[in-house]
């Protein structure tokens, strides 16, 4: 910006009621966008946003893929023999299933903090690193307390994931391309049960006399992620701010692309108010809870082989037929959040239709004859595709939450909820209630019968107070202004759009809540 440019913006605002603010009150894209007065060109957004697609969301996927196929290891190994193996009661091989998950939950908020605090891509390279490492020491375990370890560090490793995609995602996109950006990196969960039996299955037919083949699964797994890990360091970036594949040009515009999220990009300083803000907010805790009561069912996971093979199917058939539910996963996802994105503010209502053929498939898992072993096989498929309205709520908190800080504590908030209701699911899956297992099935259809009635009461939160926002009177008499160093070495004051403030949501109330 030229000098008499700056001086034009000094002298509005000598004319109105000027705030001047430091670096720690503002955003991270501020510095770059600070004065900028024309607007970012479609076309020119669109090429921008196209090259962010290129470079990160491959990564993403692979990354989704990649975490979700190595936590599941566990239940692919139960049809493998590591309970044989490793003399694993039931009650043992549920505690495996919860320890990762209370590991999970210890290390979230730190995780979150240190995700504020470090350079995004690269504190999650670390952590990938050592989460391969643990994946492949698994198959030096012997026992319980072995794989107790080894669990807990695949937990306190995976907390830096799903909240550092969530950073990512609202860093490059806007609102509208969110929600399908989310969608996509989480449909790799299904990916991954499909790579995950089709791999079982072929170590299936690793015949060696010192590793058995649910060894094999578990040092393929941890060498896939190694090399995805330092991929990963040298690939990712931080933030749109020093991404390496955009040019110093585009990197202004591409911070400039995301003004309308009136989220910004972020801020490194933690700020208090805005983390009291966030544990006020009674929406954080709607959000939590239908995150805690959608993970009791996540249980799932590790029970599916053993509930497929009770039903009579052999290893070989359980192994492959394992991977339906990751095909039913796909889809459900996809077909979810593309209606999500076609239609306008309907996240509550996709993510609680895709619940209906849960509560059938529930139904019938429950009441079909125990002979009817094709139409049992039915039931459960179907009762895994309320997966939806899990990743729209994702999204969604993301795009309903402002101020970096606030965000950091309500997705923190909501994982640790996601942890505690996956921690809790285990313990469902007693012996005495085998085969049938009606008891834990009944508590899945209380949970999803209580999920999207969730769903729809954020609606409504939300509805009510964008109603009375639009009500207030508009407050523009304010202009915001941070110092900047020009070219020839002046140090001067430039406008700041208030987009860029690191404003919460409630602060905020040019703030508007999508639906």
């Amino acid at each position: 910006m030229h000098t008499t440019s700056f001086q034009n913006e000094l002298e509005s605002c000598r004319n109105q009621k000027c705030v001047h603010l430091s670096t720690k009150d503002v955003d991270s894209g501020a510095q770059l966008v600070a004065g900028l007065i024309s607007a970012l060109d479609p076309d020119e957004a669109l090429k921008i946003r196209r090259k962010i697609d290129r470079h990160i969301m491959p990564l993403m996927c692979v990354l989704y893929w990649i975490q979700f196929m190595d936590k599941t290891t566990l239940g692919y190994a139960s049809v493998l023999g590591i309970q044989q193996a490793t003399n694993l009661t039931t009650n043992e091989y549920n505690w495996l299933g919860t320890v990762f998950y209370l590991s999970y939950l210890l290390f979230e908020y730190p995780q979150n903090l240190a995700l504020q605090k470090f350079p995004v891509g690269k504190w999650m390279s670390i952590n990938i690193f050592v989460w391969a490492v643990a994946l492949a020491c698994h198959a030096a375990c012997k026992n319980f307390a072995g794989l107790l370890v080894v669990r807990l560090l695949l937990g306190a490793c995976e907390g830096s994931i799903t909240a550092g995609f969530l950073i990512v995602t609202s860093m490059f996109y806007t609102r509208t391309e969110q929600t399908l950006r989310v969608g996509y990196w989480f449909l790799m969960n299904g990916t991954a049960q499909v790579v995950a039996g089709f791999i079982s299955f072929g170590v299936l037919h690793i015949h060696t006399t010192r590793f058995e083949p649910w060894q094999w699964l578990m040092i393929i797994t941890g060498m896939m992620t190694v090399i995805l890990a330092i991929s990963f360091w040298f690939l990712f970036p931080d933030s749109p701010t020093n991404a390496w594949f955009l040019t110093p040009d585009e990197r202004i515009k591409a911070v400039q692309r995301i003004k309308e999220n009136q989220t910004g990009v972020e801020n490194k300083y933690f700020k208090m108010e805005q983390m009291i803000e966030a544990l006020t907010d009674p929406k954080t805790w709607l959000f939590a809870l239908f995150s805690a009561l959608n993970s009791v069912p996540n249980s799932l996971t590790n029970q599916q082989s053993l509930i497929i093979a009770s039903f009579g199917f052999s290893v070989l058939q359980t192994t492959l037929l394992s991977c339906v539910p990751g095909v039913i996963e796909i889809l459900t996802i996809f077909t979810g959040v593309r209606l999500a994105a076609q239609r306008p503010n309907s996240r509550a209502y996709v993510g609680a239709m895709y619940f209906v053929p849960s509560w059938f498939g529930i139904l019938l898992v429950n009441l079909l004859p125990w002979s009817n072993q094709a139409g049992l096989l039915v039931a459960q498929f179907l009762a895994e595709t309320s997966v939806p309205g899990f990743v729209l709520s994702l999204s969604w908190l993301n795009n309903v939450t402002a101020g970096h800080t606030k965000r950091i504590v309500t997705n923190a908030t909501m994982l640790s909820a996601y942890c505690v209701g996956n921690a809790a699911g285990p313990f469902m899956w007693k012996s005495q209630y085998k085969p049938r297992n009606h008891i834990p099935w009944a508590v899945i259809g209380a949970c999803y019968v209580i999920c999207p009635v969730l769903l729809l009461v954020i609606r409504a939160v939300l509805v009510r107070e964008n109603r009375i926002r639009d009500a207030e009177p508009v407050d523009a008499s304010e202009e915001y202004v941070i110092e900047r160093t020009t070219e020839d070495g002046k140090h001067v004051e430039v406008k700041i759009d208030k987009e860029f403030l690191d404003l919460t949501d409630r602060q905020n109330r040019d703030f508007r809540y999508v639906l």
